[in-house]
């Protein structure tokens, strides 16, 4: 299936739109969850209250992080191994993928997923892409 650059920017922005405004993004340990309807799994490593606009308009089929997402102490020891996107009442899941380092081609990517509590946790590439026409 293929969509026009118009209709896949529409459908990308939408999603922040649905999501709402200054999402919770938790980056967690192992592996993501077979859905978003089951549990929530992994321990919480890093919790980052997202901007009230948090992804960029989209272009040519893909919509990148806006501002600074960053956690300047992260809540536990432990690997990066999934992320979960939440609503700002911390009550919906909204996006699940896997993290990796930076260069490492996870759907989010951290400078480091050797995290110990504390630390500096930066996302440093995140990507929304549709396929395109």
């Amino acid at each position: 299936m293929q969509f026009a650059d118009f209709i896949r920017a529409g459908m990308l922005d939408a999603l922040e739109t649905l999501i709402g405004p200054s999402p919770i993004l938790r980056i967690r340990t192992g592996a993501a969850p077979a859905n978003l309807a089951a549990a929530s799994s992994g321990t919480v490593l890093a919790t980052m209250n997202l901007p009230a606009d948090f992804l960029a308009n989209a272009v040519a089929g893909s919509k990148a992080i806006l501002g600074t997402w960053q956690d300047s102490a992260a809540d536990a020891t432990g690997t990066a191994g999934h992320f979960e996107i939440v609503n700002n009442a911390g009550t919906v899941r909204c996006i699940q993928g896997t993290v990796t380092g930076t260069g490492g081609g996870g759907h989010m990517e951290i400078q480091n997923t050797s995290i110990a509590a504390g630390q500096q946790i930066t996302v440093t590439a995140f990507n929304l892409t549709l396929g395109g026409g």
